[in-house]
């Protein structure tokens, strides 16, 4: 039975909002669904978004801030967890709308491509807070790379976890899984969609042992007490105890396909 889509944007816990559209693709025969999604933090002095999403979705996103915004404690930073188009591609127009607003995380080459922004710029490290009044936004480790520059990051309030690309994974718009939690989606076969995500963007999880990083997000969520997961690309995780250990499967799965190649169909070079 298909689940009922949900409309963006969700509060996922109090003060943190889910914002964002769907990025259609298509792959082994039939149309998956994935998320380059934004997230809000409010607290009572600053608020903070996290990521931009894909350029594509920026007017959607920018609408959607708008209206959240509204009567909340105004957007102070910008924390974006890497350069990667997905996460990063709407920075200089948020800086731009937003002049008070800080880029926070990795430096690398903003002040290249921004030069304009460059005195609005706050480089992150694991370990560094800010307060944004009552909750704290925590720079952590990203266990899962996209880019040497990422950092994940880590609401001390709700005990959320951004964690950019880990937990990356498509969903079915055919079974309503559009705008649900990942515990919501309840057709959603996670071993499935994961190994369809790590084949087109995170090839590298097939020639490494993916259980050494299942281990290390394993001691991290518990090191930090982690309540719920906003992944950039996936569908947010509430009962984190419940849907782990089907991340964790879907991790090791789509590091055990074959990879597909990007060379598919192509003639054999001639010699």
């Amino acid at each position: 039975m298909p689940n009922s889509a949900k409309p963006m944007p969700r509060e996922l816990a109090d003060g943190v909002f889910w914002l964002g559209d769907c990025l259609e693709q298509r792959a082994k025969g039939k149309i998956y669904h994935s998320y380059n999604a934004a997230f809000l933090l409010c607290g009572t002095e600053a608020s903070m978004l996290i990521e931009t999403g894909h350029p594509k979705d920026f007017p959607i996103i920018e609408r959607q801030l708008r209206g959240l915004l509204a009567g909340r404690a105004p957007l102070k930073y910008l924390f974006v967890t890497h350069q990667e188009t997905p996460h990063s591609g709407g920075l200089g127009r948020v800086l731009a709308r937003y002049p008070e607003a800080i880029l926070c995380g990795d430096m690398s080459d903003y002040h290249l491509a921004f030069p304009q922004f460059a005195d609005r710029m706050l480089p992150m490290i694991s370990g560094d807070e800010i307060d944004l009044g009552g909750r704290t936004f925590v720079a952590v480790e990203p266990v899962i790379r996209d880019l040497r520059t990422t950092w994940w990051g880590f609401d001390s309030k709700e005990r959320v976890l951004f964690p950019g690309d880990g937990f990356a994974y498509s969903h079915y718009h055919e079974d309503g899984h559009c705008g649900l939690l990942a515990e919501e989606a309840i057709s959603l076969d996670l071993a499935d969609v994961s190994a369809v995500f790590a084949d087109r963007a995170l090839f590298w999880t097939k020639f490494t042992d993916m259980k050494l990083y299942v281990d290390r997000l394993q001691w991290l969520c518990d090191r930090l007490d982690v309540k719920a997961i906003a992944p950039t690309h996936g569908l947010p995780i509430l009962n984190v105890p419940k849907t782990m250990p089907r991340l964790q499967e879907g991790l090791l799965y789509g590091s055990s396909v074959p990879e597909s190649g990007t060379e598919t169909g192509l003639a054999p070079a001639k010699v």
